[in-house]
């Protein structure tokens, strides 16, 4: 028998909130992750109940039971992202279980990205991209390692102009994210200045507080991708709305996971890696050359943690890649290894590259006619990259 869309979608959701709670529970006696869960950013807690469990097993059952309902879904988009999100599920419940996967099964079945490193002739690519626009601004002498920390020195934000930056382009995010996205209201983040932490920004949307790692320096065009990423039209503008649809009844209650460490983590970091784009927030060379060396820097990052945990390549050789590829400030090289290396969340990294190519391609390929039709796909459903992918354009 064929399930309700919105039966199937409560329960894969309940099912999916139950995990988190027996994690977060076994968190506490040395569970895999801390208390950040497997849902870190959850809106939905008063309008689906999670599932109750006491031991992983349960899960396992309910998950294969929602396997064999979701056999009998029409084929389309919505299958597609299903297979990949029980997939995941079922990796992401066997690791938390005790049990173990090599890393290329985690990149594959948990996070659903590409296995391998970035093709190398991609990663060039970006670079000759980010060689001709930073000769474009008279940044020509040296290796381009050099030239990008050059550009990066010189257009670095004091200390004492970090939150006065933000603060403009807070407003200016949000109102082109109303424009072009999602009204998020009264809906603001104030800036958090964080220290000694694996990464470079964090949305703490309960706080209404945007954490900023300050042992990195940031230029304009920096902390502009970070409040898009973060903020304004990502991480928080994504759970505000997808909140709103459900409660309206134009989406799913699945689109209230939309921060699951699970496959939707690719779009849901692609959304906010491609945010500048999404709301036509490009001013100057400079956003152009951040852009570009983001996608550098997310490719190296994903080659880097590949390099690391399944070449075998030694912590010092990987940071030395980072550096040279990428030109990694040593706080970013570091984080990025700490990442790499933990046993639930290091295959995460690849998200990032996979996510922001399946927006990318997608959106670069809609006509500006169908722009709404697209974001309206984009951030009214829950996806994969490859049912991101299915996206068609109005003929």
């Amino acid at each position: 028998m064929t399930p309700s869309l919105e039966t199937f979608s409560t329960d894969l959701t309940a099912v999916t909130m139950g995990m988190d709670a027996l994690e977060r529970a076994s968190a506490h006696g040395g569970g895999l992750l801390d208390t950040e869960g497997l849902v870190p950013l959850y809106l939905g807690a008063d309008l689906i109940v999670a599932r109750q469990y006491a031991t992983w097993p349960e899960v396992r059952r309910d998950l294969a039971a929602l396997a064999a309902e979701a056999a009998h879904l029409a084929p389309g988009s919505r299958q597609v992202f299903v297979s990949a999100m029980l997939r995941s599920l079922e990796c992401a419940a066997h690791l938390f279980a005790g049990g173990t996967l090599d890393y290329a099964a985690k990149v594959r079945d948990l996070v659903g990205a590409p296995e391998g490193p970035v093709d190398a002739a991609e990663i060039e690519a970006i670079r000759d991209a980010l060689d001709a626009l930073l000769r474009r601004q008279r940044i020509g002498r040296g290796s381009l390692r050099e030239r990008i920390v050059a550009w990066e020195d010189q257009h670095a934000l004091a200390p004492a102009e970090l939150e006065g930056t933000f603060t403009a382009l807070m407003a200016e995010g949000k109102a082109r994210t109303a424009a072009r996205i999602f009204d998020t209201g009264d809906f603001t983040m104030a800036l958090e200045p964080v220290r000694n932490v694996a990464y470079t920004a964090r949305c703490g949307f309960d706080r209404r507080k945007m954490e900023l790692n300050v042992d990195l320096k940031f230029t304009r065009a920096a902390l502009k991708h970070l409040v898009a990423h973060e903020v304004f039209p990502g991480h928080a503008t994504q759970l505000l709305l997808t909140r709103a649809r459900v409660v309206t009844g134009t989406s799913l209650p699945e689109t209230l996971l939309c921060s699951a460490n699970t496959v939707l983590g690719c779009v849901q970091e692609g959304i906010a890696d491609e945010g500048i784009a999404l709301i036509d927030w490009f001013e100057d060379d400079d956003d152009h050359i951040h852009h570009q060396l983001r996608r550098l820097r997310s490719a190296a990052q994903t080659s880097a943690a590949w390099y690391l945990m399944v070449d075998h390549w030694q912590p010092a050789t990987v940071a030395d890649y980072l550096r040279d590829t990428a030109a990694g400030q040593t706080a970013w090289i570091d984080g990025r290894l700490r990442m790499a290396a933990h046993p639930f969340r290091g295959a995460f990294i690849a998200s990032y590259w996979a996510g922001a190519r399946a927006v990318r391609r997608v959106f670069e390929r809609t006509p500006a006619a169908d722009v709404p039709r697209f974001i309206d796909y984009l951030y009214g459903n829950a996806h994969s990259p490859e049912s991101l992918e299915m996206f068609k354009a109005a003929a």
